[in-house]
């Protein structure tokens, strides 16, 4: 690549065209550039090889060991010092829903929250209330069909580890026949 080397002439504030730009034979960016490139140590031992009058004017950070980290935006990161939300008592939320004409379905929610594997659990209910059931959510399960009253029996008698206080009935509101 063919270095072009000139200086910017400034007389008065004013300044002459064309441009004369000098790039760097490491990078290819223009001189200014280099403290950005990713080889900055590369760009120091040319700037010092071919260009020592300009070498000493010129600041290249100090080598390509340290990264700049991102200030603004992206994903934000949580130190977990003092930061961290108390948090609240685990809960199995069960809940009707009304779907079309006179079906219903029962959502439960926080399973996943005691350790129980929704997929096991969509089949113990399935094969348990004779009925459709799948896991449509993170953490929620949709069983075809109004069974909140019998879940309170089966989820802690099936799964030792949640006791009845902490399943929650929010209700909802049956279709009407």
């Amino acid at each position: 690549m063919a270095d072009i080397m000139a200086d910017t002439e400034t007389t008065g504030g004013e300044v002459s065209y064309p441009l004369k730009v000098t790039y760097c034979g490491a990078c290819s960016m223009p001189l200014e550039y280099c403290e950005y490139s990713t080889c900055k140590d590369a760009c120091r031992e040319w700037l010092e090889k071919n260009l020592p009058n300009l070498a000493g004017d010129i600041a290249i950070g100090d080598g390509g060991d340290e990264k700049k980290h991102q200030k603004r935006g992206g994903k934000g990161t949580t130190s977990g010092k003092g930061t961290k939300k108390q948090q609240e008592p685990a809960k199995i939320t069960l809940q009707l829903s009304a779907r079309s004409k006179n079906k219903n379905v029962t959502l439960v929610k926080g399973l996943a929250t005691f350790g129980v594997d929704l997929k096991i659990a969509s089949k113990v209910f399935s094969s348990k209330f004779a009925c459709g059931c799948s896991v449509t959510g993170a953490d929620e399960i949709t069983i075809q069909g109004d069974f909140s009253d019998q879940l309170f029996d089966l989820i802690p008698e099936k799964w030792k580890q949640i006791d009845e206080d902490s399943i929650e009935d929010l209700g909802g509101e049956p279709n009407k026949r």
